[in-house]
């Protein structure tokens, strides 16, 4: 018996995507799977279809091309049975910011940023006419992190984390629930995709643990939540921290530093 809602992933043909989709299947939700890679995501419906007695729907598309984003968008704004939308989609670069040509940098925003932008703009409007719903967003650590040498990569995922908060202040008041979730490390392909060698690399964390965990803050109804973050504190002083920074702000007033 399946749920009457149904759940829209991106980048769902393997690693994180793929593990939502299996999750969400096991609590009884039908699914869209949208990805590049049409024999991954056949192949990953016609095992949940069997696991799980749900329907899943495959949507292949490039999130870069225009005439594929389209598409999705279409599909989120017409089926009103898709209440939740995960943009999972996303990828990183090798080298750093003067290594990478102008058209490896349009490439990562474009799909980190102007794909799950617009995605969350096509659901957004629906979901809260509904007053219900939720977006969940993948972001990372490294966007809290300009040490870790990733400019471009880092900066789309604060531009997510950032955005999921925005939408949090707009749409939760109309029912809609908007989470962030930000891994470190994590084994999936994106690596190999980014011609990143992670040989030397600290060990990282599994992808179903990194699911299982930002669904128990998908339960819980966090804002933001941080599956390798060990003490929850630290986050809650880094926001107290900023909102106590914009308290500090005179919007007509020089600060005596820079007083002549």
């Amino acid at each position: 018996m399946t749920t009457s809602t149904s759940v829209l992933i991106t980048g769902a043909s393997t690693g994180i995507g793929a593990t939502y989709a299996e999750r969400f299947a096991r609590r009884g939700h039908d699914l869209v799977l949208v990805a590049r890679d049409k024999v991954r995501l056949d192949a990953l419906a016609a095992r949940l279809r069997l696991e799980h007695a749900v329907a899943v729907d495959v949507l292949p598309a490039d999130l870069t091309k225009s005439s594929d984003l389209l598409l999705v968008e279409a599909r989120l704004r017409d089926d009103e049975r898709i209440a939740t939308l995960i943009n999972n989609a996303g990828m990183a670069q090798s080298g750093s910011f003067i290594e990478q040509t102008p058209d490896q940098v349009e490439r990562v925003i474009a799909l980190n940023i102007t794909a799950l932008a617009r995605l969350s703009n096509a659901v957004a409007p629906r979901l809260a006419g509904a007053g219900k719903g939720a977006i969940i967003n993948i972001s990372s650590v490294v966007g809290l992190a300009p040490e870790f040498n990733m400019s471009v990569y880092g900066a789309t995922k604060a531009f997510v984390l950032f955005l999921s908060q925005g939408l949090h202040l707009e749409l939760s008041p109309k029912g809609v629930y908007v989470q962030a979730v930000l891994p470190a490390g994590t084994y999936t392909e994106i690596w190999d995709r980014a011609g990143i060698d992670i040989s030397a690399y600290a060990e990282m964390m599994k992808v179903d643990d990194l699911v299982d965990a930002a669904l128990v803050g998908f339960d819980r109804r966090e804002l933001v939540t941080i599956p390798p973050l060990q003490t929850a504190a630290r986050w809650d002083a880094l926001d107290t921290a900023r909102q106590a920074l914009l308290s500090d702000l005179q919007q007509a007033k020089v600060a005596e530093r820079y007083r002549p």
